[in-house]
């Protein structure tokens, strides 16, 4: 959990460091320098990964699961050392689940730029003498898709049968699919976009701007201070939730109530104000404000079609076996982007929906609907 915590007190960044407990993740090291979009290279690339199942003979069960902003490899299992939280998808992976490991070979990495064990801005820099912080370079999809080929490679993964993510984990499966059509065999594209939207980079811009006007932000060279950009890192979560879910389920579940015996009135909280406080705190202590700001940038310079001839020309590259499905109720990546999704991905069959009250987080909360897709797409 980072240098310096002390009970009641976070530490600096809720990374996994040098020295944390391992867990169930393995590493993935580059042998060369990662070459990065934007120009330049990223050298000392690592790759946290966790597998269930085991890899067929000639690898033709191999499923990769890609996470969303906040994630990381944990995909399955309960919480313990190393894991501070249970699997984000443990429901879907696992013997007789959608993604049986009796049959299949399921691989997780922790996203280039994540902060649970992959290089990424709390990691140490290769000469090991401080972590990354504000040096670490500007990444894209494209670069973190191209550091997760290498981890395919590695494990001897030519193709894989089903490439799957939603939000953030969905705009990497669409990357591997435009970009290395011949290693996706079949994609499910989940609550995601050809292309962050005007305002979906409007609600990222607005959490980078509390992460980067925190005192303690330093120009991203705070974790070995003792003392992160918590309350900077606190607000982007508590906007970036609002966005997550959707305004019928808040109002049903908080309405207009006070936190306990508290009155708004005089210094007290409502209830809807304590549940964002609860999911603030429970990321500070297990992400790393640095790393949100890199995946964030990430994620708004997402465009399929960048370079490319446009999205149109982008997506007519796929020959993956496609489902799109979006949240019905998803306000911040609403079902209009992924019928364009369908509709210009040659041979995506109609945009299905996912039924839900939970807004953008459905795709990890509905894992009965999300089931049901990943079965019709590896029969």
């Amino acid at each position: 959990m980072g240098a310096g915590a002390t009970a009641g007190v976070p530490p600096a960044t809720g990374a996994w460091r040098e020295g944390d407990p391992p867990g169930r993740r393995r590493w993935y090291a580059a042998e060369q320098p990662l070459p990065l979009e934007s120009g330049g290279e990223l050298p000392g690339v690592r790759l946290a990964f966790e597998t269930w199942g085991r890899l067929a003979p000639d690898a033709s069960n191999a499923v990769l699961v890609l996470h969303a902003l906040t994630g990381d490899s944990h995909a399955a299992g309960p919480a313990g050392p190393g894991h501070p939280t249970p699997g984000w998808w443990d429901a879907l992976i696992g013997p007789g689940r959608a993604l049986d490991t009796d049959r299949w070979f399921v691989v997780a990495p922790n996203v280039l730029g994540g902060c649970q064990g992959s290089t990424g801005p709390a990691a140490a820099r290769p000469d090991g003498r401080r972590a990354w912080g504000g040096a670490f370079p500007f990444l894209t999809q494209r670069d973190q898709v191209s550091a997760e080929a290498g981890l395919a490679d590695a494990l001897g993964i030519g193709r894989w049968a089903l490439v799957l993510g939603g939000s953030m984990g969905g705009m990497r499966a669409l990357e591997w699919a435009v970009s290395r059509p011949e290693r996706t065999d079949a994609l499910l594209l989940l609550a995601t976009t050809a292309a962050a939207s005007a305002e979906q980079i409007a609600w990222a811009g607005i959490q980078l701007h509390a992460i980067r006007g925190d005192p303690h932000w330093r120009g991203g060279d705070y974790h070995d201070t003792g003392h992160g950009p918590h309350t900077g890192l606190g607000l982007a979560r508590r906007l970036a939730h609002v966005t997550y879910r959707s305004e019928p389920e808040l109002q049903a579940r908080f309405g207009r109530l006070p936190q306990d015996a508290q009155d708004p009135w005089r210094g007290g909280r409502y209830r809807v104000e304590s549940y964002l406080d609860h999911h603030a705190a429970k990321l500070i202590r297990r992400f790393d404000a640095a790393s949100y700001v890199v995946l964030t940038e990430a994620m708004n310079a997402h465009d399929a079609g960048r370079g490319r001839g446009g999205t149109r020309a982008a997506l007519a590259r796929v020959t993956a076996r496609t489902l799109v499905a979006g949240v019905d109720s998803d306000r911040l990546y609403p079902p209009d982007q992924q019928r364009e999704l369908a509709a210009l991905i040659p041979g995506a069959d109609r945009p299905r929906t996912v039924e839900s009250p939970y807004g953008h987080d459905g795709f990890l909360i509905e894992t009965e609907q999300v089931g049901a897709l990943v079965r019709e797409l590896l029969g």
